[in-house]
């Protein structure tokens, strides 16, 4: 599992296309998420992860990293290979890389 900052991630995602899976419920993605990013609540992970690539490039998206960074662990204890924390999460991307983003 790697860990990227908000600014990390927005310069990596300038020349990379990982799938970007949001971990927070409903309500949070409705107020704010990361464009082409997929919401998958943390609860739902263990039945649809069976169905994604171990291989593929996957950043995991939470409100402030902490969810996001168990569902990393889970992954990766689950043999998938490319797993990446948003650390500080959708919040810290608000405050950092898009400003105009709301917070919650």
């Amino acid at each position: 599992m790697r860990e990227f900052s908000a600014t990390q991630l927005a310069e990596y995602l300038a020349e990379h296309a990982p799938r970007l899976i949001d971990v927070r419920e409903q309500w949070e993605y409705d107020t704010c998420h990361l464009e082409n990013s997929e919401l998958f609540p943390m609860q739902s992970i263990p039945a649809v992860m069976k169905h994604w690539d171990k291989t593929e490039e996957i950043v995991i998206i939470c409100h402030h990293g902490i969810r996001s960074r168990q569902v990393c662990r889970f992954l990766d204890h689950y043999g998938f290979e490319n797993v990446i924390n948003l650390n500080g999460g959708i919040d810290q991307w608000a405050l950092q890389v898009d400003l105009n983003m709301p917070t919650y």
